[in-house]
């Protein structure tokens, strides 16, 4: 059970992958939103939290000044020298917000804003005086901001983020295992009810084909040829569809034995081996096929071109046609059938993918196709309208 499992894990996944991918991606975009808006909050905070403690010193500046300007109203134009200090610049503003004199590094004082600020590398105090000395409304002090704090949040926003990030994300690992784990459960359940059911398949499906094929229908009346040559046509349609289970389930990890096959040849005896089940829609063949060869194994190559020939048949409308055209390093198969929506397309290689509920099967052939040409590295492409046909082009 456990092979069964690790072996459904690692095939169809690609449904459960891209499921996982979606929640993935939106669930980091808001995990990095939700961390930036925190941070942000946290730096605005932080930033409050520094100038609330420059306020005081500043003030303190502030009330300094104040005293020398009003020493220097008092005696003046005896003095005339403004008053300085090591430990801060200031400037003095009219009530028009009129410089009457500065000695700031950075004259962009800002009346509008708060009563304290940073601005280039500076921190403002904009003190408002009550008495106008010497013309005074307005009082600045400056004092360079060394950014030391600005430094210390961004290591705190860096590593608590960061062990914020590895928390949501296993988190969202865990959220994402556990939703997709029904998925998950239904995969493996069907790859083991389509073992159990290749096995009960092979010896009433060999018994069938074989009696068949031993039939004498010369001595038969015509109403008897007919049922037979209906049992005939379920019996291929199932063959097809045992076939396809066999290789995912029992030959799809065996060796390869490459081998230089004639696609002119092999094309021919699948396209008689399916003649039954044409002829059951009047579906026409349109042969195109030029002498080339590809080489790879033989029993994945009849896999590919069986499956693409029974869904040309199986989704064509009566009295359709099938083409198939082969060049060097080119086959192409089309039909006239009905076709699938634009917006489906891309799914047409997901194993258990089907677009047509009314026509039998498990949704495994394409998959095959898709994992078989990737396998060999040959390009397939998928021309698709719906109600118009299905055209499919491999190039190698």
């Amino acid at each position: 059970m456990l092979a069964l499992k690790n072996k459904a894990t690692n095939s169809l996944l690609r449904s459960e992958k891209k499921s996982l991918l979606r929640f993935l991606t939106l669930y980091v975009a808001m995990v990095i939103f939700l961390i930036t808006l925190l941070s942000l909050f946290y730096y605005q905070s932080q930033e409050k939290l520094m100038l609330s403690d420059q306020r005081a010193m500043l003030t303190k500046y502030a009330y300094i000044q104040t005293r020398r300007l009003k020493v220097l109203h008092h005696f003046f134009p005896e003095r005339v020298e403004y008053p300085r200090d090591p430990r801060f610049k200031s400037a003095i503003y009219d009530l028009e917000h009129m410089k009457i004199f500065s000695l700031l590094e950075d004259e962009n004082v800002r009346f509008d804003a708060e009563e304290i600020y940073i601005t280039n590398g500076h921190i403002h105090l904009v003190k408002m005086l009550d008495e106008f000395y010497l013309g005074t409304k307005y009082l600045v002090i400056e004092v360079k901001d060394s950014g030391a704090w600005r430094g210390e949040i961004w290591k705190n926003i860096i590593t608590y983020g960061m062990v914020v990030f590895i928390f949501f994300m296993l988190f969202g690992l865990y959220l994402a295992k556990l939703f997709l784990k029904p998925m998950r459960d239904s995969i493996v359940l069907l790859d083991r009810f389509i073992k159990d059911t290749t096995h009960e398949l092979n010896t009433p499906l060999s018994a069938i084909l074989a009696n068949i094929e031993m039939m004498d229908t010369d001595v038969m009346v015509e109403k008897n040829k007919t049922k037979l040559a209906r049992i005939n046509i379920a019996a291929k349609t199932v063959s097809v569809l045992y076939k396809d289970l066999t290789y995912l389930m029992l030959e799809e990890d065996k060796e390869n034995h490459d081998e230089e096959i004639e696609i002119k040849e092999l094309i021919y005896n699948r396209v008689e081996y399916f003649s039954v089940l044409a002829q059951s829609k009047h579906i026409a063949y349109d042969l195109d096929l030029e002498e080339t060869t590809i080489t790879m194994d033989r029993r994945k190559f009849t896999r590919v071109i069986d499956n693409l020939i029974s869904n040309a048949i199986k989704y064509n409308k009566r009295n359709g046609t099938i083409g198939i055209r082969s060049r060097e390093g080119l086959l192409v198969i089309w039909d006239t059938g009905i076709g699938i929506h634009e917006e489906k397309v891309p799914f047409i290689f997901d194993r258990y993918m089907r677009f047509n509920n009314s026509e039998g099967g498990f949704g495994i052939g394409l998959s095959i196709v898709k994992k078989i040409v990737d396998e060999y590295h040959i390009s397939i492409e998928v021309d698709s309208k719906e109600g118009e046909g299905t055209k499919m082009v491999l190039r190698w």
